[in-house]
């Protein structure tokens, strides 16, 4: 396994562009069930935002989605095919370039209570836990009834965990 602060790693990134729309449409099928995402009571559909797809030898390795709101920009999804290779952090640090360049004082996600894979990134990526929304899965199911009731480890799925990077 390479290291992910290898400067030597032959990691490209770049824009989500009209090309990769089937792509993005089948990788969401595959990996998050579908094109709706369901965060914070709002329905976002990923193939239809900015985001970044990573590949390495021309394969894509990793996808990350965004929307910037105001002063704020919400990472709405990330996914990386080989970890440990430093995939999601060179995606998340490409939509960080952009929110710079639009003078976004915060960048956030929301991920759920079962998730600590996630939590673990964010948070060693300097990211904090901004706020716990208790329950807030039920009101997501109203919206996207087929969010599983189990997570990962099988730990049920309720909560959103929001999290965030100050800015600026």
């Amino acid at each position: 396994m390479q290291n992910k602060e290898d400067s030597s790693f032959p990691l490209e990134i770049r824009a989500i562009s009209v090309d990769d729309l089937d792509w993005l449409t089948d990788f969401l099928a595959e990996h998050w069930g579908g094109t709706e995402m369901v965060s914070r009571g709002k329905a976002h559909y990923p193939d239809e935002l900015s985001g970044f797809i990573a590949f390495l030898d021309e394969n894509a390795v990793g996808v990350i989605t965004y929307k910037i709101v105001d002063n704020d920009c919400e990472i709405i999804t990330l996914n990386s095919l080989s970890e440990g290779l430093g995939v999601g952090t060179a995606l998340v640090r490409q939509v960080m370039a952009v929110c710079s360049e639009a003078k976004c004082g915060r960048l956030w996600a929301v991920t759920t209570n079962d998730n600590c894979n996630a939590l673990r990134f964010y948070q060693t990526r300097g990211f904090i836990l901004a706020a716990l929304h208790p329950n807030a899965i039920e009101k997501s199911r109203q919206i996207k009834p087929d969010i599983p009731a189990q997570g990962f480890d099988n730990i049920p799925i309720r909560d959103e965990i929001e999290i965030e990077m100050r800015l600026g």
